[in-house]
């Protein structure tokens, strides 16, 4: 019985150290299987949460260790399926972390992809999307523009989220700074 246990978490360890070994050493803290939105540091999350090729690079060495595609430069030798599939992921975690620093400046109370953790979320995509999805983000009752957020229809409310990512990213960026 011991043997069962023992390869059990060998292959957890496994799984560990290939989705996350890079970001330990790219961000220089520690991460693993049970690593949630909630769990980054404020400047992983600021680095995360930016738009553009570096954090493409970031996202793609998290998705494709955790599916076992290899590191982020074999993303451009992938079938189209697979290069599809990953952007997809990638979009979808983006906005996750994006909603994660919404939280965490006071303006989103809670969104349904806090939950999970990253491994979660990258393996139950579908899933975890569709749940995320028929939920929406909840904006603070202190932001200006609750009532026309309250208006808004599921899909509406994450554009609208979207639409204040620059300002959300010099408030963070502020937030760093102190």
């Amino acid at each position: 019985m011991s043997k069962v246990i023992d390869l059990e978490a060998y292959r957890a360890k496994s799984v560990e150290q290939r989705s996350f070994r890079l970001w330990c050493e790219r961000f220089g803290e520690p991460y693993g299987i049970q690593t949630r939105l909630a769990d980054l540091s404020d400047r992983a999350l600021y680095f995360l949460a930016l738009p553009g090729e570096q954090t493409a690079v970031a996202f793609y060495e998290l998705i494709m260790g955790i599916l076992g595609f290899g590191e982020a430069p074999r993303f451009y030798y992938l079938p189209n399926t697979d290069q599809m599939m990953i952007v997809d992921i990638h979009m979808f975690v983006a906005d996750q972390v994006r909603f994660e620093m919404m939280r965490r400046l006071g303006w989103l109370t809670s969104f349904a992809g806090e939950r999970y953790t990253l491994l979660e979320i990258v393996q139950g995509f579908e899933k975890i999307k569709a749940r995320c999805q028929e939920k929406p983000p909840t904006l603070s009752e202190a932001q200006p523009d609750f009532d026309l957020y309250n208006t808004l229809m599921h899909g509406d409310k994450e554009v609208f989220l979207r639409r204040r990512l620059r300002e959300a990213l010099e408030a963070f960026r502020a937030r760093l700074a102190t």
